[in-house]
């Protein structure tokens, strides 16, 4: 049976956000790596930046499926993003200072759904305890504009079958909780698992 090769991503700090628990994750993981064919990788919270990172990452591992992972202050369990919409109006700066220069993210629709096997995600992460959101809108920051990207396979030698965006919270050890770090990696790795297992199904 053909083995998926997944990626996950995580950002950096941001403004607001010093300490950002999707960089802490992309560490753990990449201390302790899934089997299999995987990757996580960190971006830059940099609106120039995020698209040819994408790119540059496609080109060397050409991910069957991506994960974004990304902080969002204001929930309280892992929010699973239902779609991506294409814009970047009302989009606030970057870790730079800077702003997008452009209204649309990209070429394409408006709104895009995400590809990620959500009801198996969300069992799965109920099934062990850890707390799920849903959310119809992913925000107008890189978040939304990398999920944007990821599915309308904007970047060149970026075009993942299986894609979309998971908002976490802070955790106890970025100044948050009640959730941990340690609860963050075991939710990823579920995810993970129910990637893997959607795309053998």
């Amino acid at each position: 049976m053909p083995v998926p090769r997944i990626l996950v991503t995580g950002f950096g700090p941001f403004p607001g956000a010093p300490v950002n628990p999707t960089q802490r994750l992309v560490e753990a993981l990449r201390g302790e790596p899934p089997a299999g064919a995987f990757r996580a990788e960190l971006l830059a919270v940099d609106y120039l930046a995020v698209g040819p990172r994408l790119g540059e990452i496609g080109r060397a591992f050409s991910p069957d499926i991506a994960i974004h992972f990304g902080l969002a202050t204001g929930c309280t369990g892992f929010r699973l993003e239902r779609v991506a919409r294409n814009s970047l109006a009302g989009a606030p700066p970057d870790a730079n200072g800077a702003l997008p220069s452009a209204t649309a993210i990209c070429p394409g629709p408006g709104t895009i759904a995400s590809r990620l096997p959500l009801e198996a995600i969300a069992q799965a992460l109920a099934f062990a305890g850890l707390p799920v959101e849903w959310s119809d809108d992913a925000g107008a920051y890189l978040c939304n504009m990398t999920m944007t990207l990821s599915l309308a396979h904007a970047c060149e030698g970026f075009s993942p079958p299986v894609s979309g965006f998971v908002h976490v919270p802070l955790t106890r050890e970025a100044g948050g909780g009640p959730m941990t770090d340690a609860d963050l990696l075991a939710g990823a790795r579920i995810i993970i698992e129910a990637c893997r297992d959607g795309w053998r199904g």
